[in-house]
């Protein structure tokens, strides 16, 4: 390979493609270029710095400078539209320098001719996703295929760091690097909360690892959105603020309108829809339209025939859209590295700053969206520490792994353990998730179905190989949750139109009409697991419950928030919302980061009591559980709950007068302990981590269970594992995953632990400012106990009386 002789300069003819544009290469390029022999290299670097293309120049320089056949560079995106548009953009600049490089994409996309072509004869460089890297791993000629790769990039690195897809990748490349010594691993991003932490997830352990900064650039453009309205007191749709929004749409090029969930963005564009007088071309994109709508979309986009478009996480990662600029978050944004990423699809020029636009949806999201703009300002992102790697993954490794070939247990942990997040492993632990691939462990080892490796020769197998074809036909750890497809009826093939959950098509009766893709349609029955539907112009739609991401809000914004509150007056604040946090500190108190604050008052007959505990929605909602038991034993007649992320309310027959014993930790425990073990919360977990783990198959040759149907399985299996095996490996899997997820219980004990019994309890004679928001919240719990049954003996008492019969 010629060699330069000042190593940050660009090769001649990359140099002169870069002047033929009256550009010249950033800092951060050459830097990358000059360093590409180094085992592992973290970029970090702002959205439209050219990150993607410092990735792939040490690539191209080699393919450039080198005769190479076969496979040289992997590209990893966590989205397959990004490596399509990866591979459309890279094709330009290879195409005009004249380079001999054949650059392709492999996703679940590609078709079967073009995946079978490209094992047999691999590209120079491959474009592709976690599962299909984990799909081609799990093959026999596997060796053959990556022989010769010299180098990884993973772009979009901090979000695949933050899910079981970045620990299967980073086993996927512990076994790449087994096949092919040397490899280099480049890792892109433009929001990294903790370089170190990100660095040590991509490298190889013990490697090292370069972490490379470029220039941040301005900071961004971004404030609060005026309106014409204040915030309602409760919602999340944002809808007051449409006339302001379509006045922005109108003032820029392209708007991207980020919402934090499926449902509210399709709530948010019919009604945009229904205001847009001028007939603006507007589109809405997220995960569960079908992929022809979504496509459609992102192909106008790129064409410059879309004025906005409403959409969620599915356009949060890196696609150049170009002529975006402007982005609009509706909702309080939760975590400022989410709010970071979005802000970046603002503007794809390099040191020209990204233009964003809050809108809160209700009164307190204004704190946390002020908040969020200070955190912006001072670079301060939000993230948690990343947790040792899971080990429902780390089984279906193990089988992805016999499915290629025989493979020896000791090189295989001493393989998986230079995998980051799975360092610390012990070798008992790998044992047990091997026992458990090989027989299902001990309560299930009797079946033959789950009997699946052997070892023969010290090495261990498949026992019957036609099991790899459904090892493969499993690999992935996205779950999906019980989704049916939508089509509508009378057209050719029935057009699709995207997917709704399972729950919510069971509550469907023909006629019934539903929002999907910014249309109304009408329910016209169920036909082989596919909703079949009409398109209805008019009537009130019911709301697909769809499974978008819930975001709860981040310690680090909480914190922020707390910290506002402490304020003696508030400048950064609208009026209406400093006015509303002074009333609230005259009647009350504000909520303090090493107290707890818990309000009691009356209300329409009622006892009421709100517990300000800023520990996210699922911790808010668990404590609400909690608590409400610790109510029933107490025999104070709780009713029901609701929950924020902010605080739980709790109404009651009977009122609390000293809240102190309730928190008791170690009751809490016990508690919280009894109530999971017999709560639903641990069988969806287990049904999750079974399904990742090869316990369960979602796939089986000829044929795909229904939600239903894997729900059903599932359910039996924990029973039988709860009641024969209570020390199971999935048991153990199951409860780790139930504390962090669903439940996050950890944030319970962390706000315990920093009250230290702290509580200030505020009896009150009416509902507070602060708490009046939570009367109008959906999504309240009632409460099935003894309050409920006095309240239906006091109503029977009623009756009978009022008959003469007492």
């Amino acid at each position: 390979m010629p060699t330069f002789s000042r190593m940050n300069e660009l090769p001649p003819a990359f140099a002169a493609w870069f002047a033929a544009r009256g550009w010249s290469a950033h800092p951060h390029q050459k830097a990358i270029l000059a360093r590409r022999m180094a085992p592992a290299q973290l970029l970090i670097a702002p959205t439209g710095g050219g990150k993607t293309l410092a990735g792939f120049l040490p690539s191209l320089h080699e393919l450039a400078s080198d005769t190479h056949s076969g496979l040289h560079t992997l590209y990893i995106s966590p989205l397959k539209a990004l490596a399509a548009d990866i591979r459309r953009n890279l094709r330009a600049p290879v195409e005009e320098m004249g380079l001999h490089i054949r650059i392709e994409d492999r996703t679940g996309d590609t078709s079967h001719s073009q995946r079978r072509r490209q094992r047999a004869d691999p590209p120079h460089i491959l474009l592709t996703t976690p599962e299909s890297l984990a799909l081609l791993l799990s093959y026999e000629d596997a060796p053959r295929i990556f022989a010769g790769l010299q180098r990884v990039i993973v772009d979009e690195i901090h979000a695949l760091a933050e899910s079981k897809r970045g620990d299967q990748l980073m086993l996927c490349l512990s076994r790449l690097s087994t096949l092919c010594p040397g490899l280099r691993r480049v890792g892109l991003s433009a929001t990294v909360e903790d370089p170190a932490a990100i660095a040590r997830f991509l490298a190889r352990h013990p490697d090292p690892c370069d972490i490379l900064h470029a220039d941040p650039g301005p900071d961004p453009d971004i404030a609060m959105l005026e309106t014409g309205a204040p915030p309602p007191w409760a919602g999340g749709g944002g809808r007051y603020a449409i006339p302001a929004i379509l006045a922005q749409v109108k003032r820029h090029k392209t708007t991207l309108i980020f919402h934090n969930t499926r449902a509210q963005a399709e709530l948010f564009f019919h009604a945009l829809w229904l205001a847009n007088e001028d007939t603006l071309p507007i589109g809405i994109h997220h995960g569960s339209l079908s992929r022809e709508q979504r496509e459609r979309v992102e192909a106008a986009m790129v064409a410059g025939e879309l004025r906005a478009v409403v959409c969620t996480g599915s356009l949060d990662l890196g696609i150049d859209w170009g002529d975006v600029d402007l982005v609009i978050q509706v909702g309080a944004p939760k975590n400022v590295k989410r709010l970071v990423q979005r802000i970046g699809r603002a503007n794809h020029r390099y040191n020209a700053p990204s233009k964003a636009l809050l809108v809160p949806a209700n009164r307190f999201e204004v704190v946390e969206c002020v908040a969020a703009l200070q955190a912006v300002r001072a670079h301060d992102l939000d993230g948690d520490p990343r947790p040792p790697g899971p080990r429902d993954v780390l089984c279906q490794h193990i089988l992805i792994t016999a499915a290629a070939g025989p493979f020896d247990a000791g090189a295989l942990f001493a393989e998986v353990t230079t995998a980051g997040a799975y360092a610390g492993l012990s070798r008992a632990e790998f044992d047990a998730c091997l026992d458990f691939a090989a027989t299902g462990g001990y309560a299930l080892r009797r079946y033959d179905r789950w009997q699946r490796l052997q070892q023969t020769g010290g090495k261990w197998h498949l026992r019957d190989p036609r099991a790899a074809r459904q090892i493969r036909m499993n690999i992935g750890t996205i779950v999906d949750t019980d989704l049916l497809k939508v089509r509508l009826k009378n057209s050719r093939g029935g057009t699709p139109l995207g997917e709704v959950e399972e729950a919510f098509a069971a509550t469907l009766t023909p006629g019934d009409t539903f929002l999907i893709g910014g249309q109304i349609v009408r329910y016209e029955g169920l036909r082989e697991m596919t909703v079949e539907v009409t398109r209805r112009a008019s009537g009130s739609p019911k709301i697909a419950v769809f499974s978008g991401s819930k975001f709860a809000t981040s310690t680090q914004l909480s914190d922020r928030i707390l910290a506002m509150f402490q304020q003696e007056r508030w400048p950064g604040l609208p009026a209406h919302t400093a006015e509303w946090l002074a009333l609230q500190r005259d009647v009350s108190q504000l909520p303090r980061r090493d107290r707890l604050l818990v309000e009691t008052f009356p209300h329409e007959g009622r006892a009421h009591s709100c517990i300000y505990g800023f520990a996210g929605r699922n911790a808010q909602q668990t404590l609400g559980l909690l608590l409400t038991q610790r109510m029933e034993q107490a025999g104070l007649h709780p009713l029901g709950f609701v929950a924020t992320d902010y605080a739980t309310l709790i109404w009651a027959l009977d009122p609390v007068t000293d809240p102190a014993p309730l928190f008791d930790a170690a009751a809490m425990r016990d508690g919280f302990e009894t109530w999971l073990a017999g709560n639903a919360v641990m069988k969806r977990t287990f049904r999750s981590a079974a399904v990742i783990a090869g316990l369960i198959e979602r796939n089986v040759p000829g044929q795909r269970k229904s939600g239903r149907q894997a729900t059903f399985s599932s359910d039996i299996l924990y029973d039988t594992l709860v009641k024969y095996d209570p020390h199971h490996l999935m048991l153990r899997i199951t409860r780790e995953e139930a504390l962090k997820g669903l439940v996050d219980f950890g944030r319970i004990e962390a706000m315990l632990e920093r009250i230290e019994g702290r509580i200030d309890h505020m009896p009150l004679p009416r509902v507070s400012p602060l708490a009046a928001p939570l009367f109008q919240e959906v999504g309240r719990v009632p409460i099935k106990g003894a309050g409920a049954e006095r309240l239906l003996a006091q109503a029977a008492a009623s009756a009978m009386a009022a008959a003469g019969l007492s």
